[in-house]
């Protein structure tokens, strides 16, 4: 059996759909999935055992020059790329009007997503052959594991889902691992960041413990962050600017992570590794960490400079057995 997977973005949504190809691997022996998703997040499917083909689509980039020559000539070439297959089963995750009409509308096979009453933009439900009915009171992830076992026809299990790209990185898993802790603390919106101060006051409790720090970025107002978190203490490493498998590297082999509400903190959940994400204006409530040891700090008022660097370090030191004073 082999079915489409339109699932485009964003990063924490595209994870959130692995344990879904887990169950169905399980349920379904042979099953094999492509997967259209934004280009920007084209390495994360192929962690997965059951993805043979990724489809890259770059509706972000194209929609500033739709009409161009070159955006005209590569919708062309995904359009072709997409219809080379007569799926089995179409499967869209996204629940948008924007990917319904773009993507799935364009695949050939018969096509699943979330009913009127379910989907993220209910007018999406009018592109599908067979609509769904999923319950919103649940997880992000569980949503889509009863989406797949519908669209699929088995019985959604109800153990915990496994995203199942762990294993993709043990292989290649750095000697140092364990003996590092990485922070994240990029975000997109100003309000979700942790004060600078606080991180620094994290490090340096972190550095009484003779603990090592690894800073990732990504873009360079982000390394402009990480250089000044840094600044003074020699066990903070600042990371070159790495891929996002190389990301993922460094977070697999971590002994535990502190991540503001981003992207890489459900990639950390998804690798299987200690977590604890700080929330502020933003309510994780059923889109947030997913998985084992995943643990969360709200801050009081919704303000992230609410949340103390000695609560963080006290957390951290129940995740990761740092050994008390």
């Amino acid at each position: 059996m082999r079915v489409l997977i339109v699932k485009t973005s964003s990063m924490g949504d595209v994870l959130h759909t692995l344990p879904a190809l887990t169950d169905a691997m399980q349920a379904i022996p042979g099953i094999r999935f492509d997967w259209v998703v934004e280009e920007g997040f084209a390495q994360i499917p192929g962690w997965h055992p059951a993805v043979d083909k990724v489809l890259p689509v770059a509706v972000r980039r194209w929609r500033k020059s739709w009409f161009s020559a070159p955006v005209k000539t590569e919708r062309a070439a995904f359009y072709q790329a997409l219809r080379t297959e007569n799926y089995d089963a179409v499967i869209d995750a996204q629940g948008l009007i924007k990917s319904a009409a773009l993507v799935t509308r364009k695949a050939r096979g018969e096509k699943h997503g979330m009913d009127w009453n379910s989907a993220r933009e209910p007018l999406a439900s009018l592109f599908y052959n067979r609509r769904h009915a999923i319950a919103k009171q649940q997880h992000a992830v569980e949503r889509t594991r009863e989406l797949f076992a519908k669209s699929l026809g088995y019985q959604k299990p109800a153990a915990q889902g496994d995203y199942a790209i762990a294993k993709h990185f043990q292989a290649t898993a750095s000697s140092d691992v364990g003996e590092y802790f990485i922070f994240l603390h990029a975000t997109t919106r100003d309000e979700k960041h942790w004060p600078e101060s606080h991180w620094r006051n994290l490090i340096q409790l972190m550095h009484k413990k003779g603990l090592r720090i690894k800073l990732p970025w990504g873009a360079e107002h982000e390394h402009k962050r990480a250089i000044r978190l840094a600044d003074g203490f020699d066990n903070v490493e600042v990371l070159p600017r790495l891929s996002l498998e190389q990301v993922a590297k460094q977070l697999a082999g971590a002994r535990a992570v502190v991540s503001v509400d981003t992207g890489l903190s459900h990639l950390t959940a998804a690798l299987n590794r200690p977590n604890i994400t700080l929330y502020g204006p933003t309510d994780p409530g059923l889109i947030g960490g997913y998985g084992e040891n995943q643990n969360e700090i709200r801050g009081a008022d919704k303000n992230m400079a609410n949340i103390t660097a000695a609560d963080t370090f006290t957390a951290l030191q129940k995740i990761s057995h740092i050994a008390a004073e």
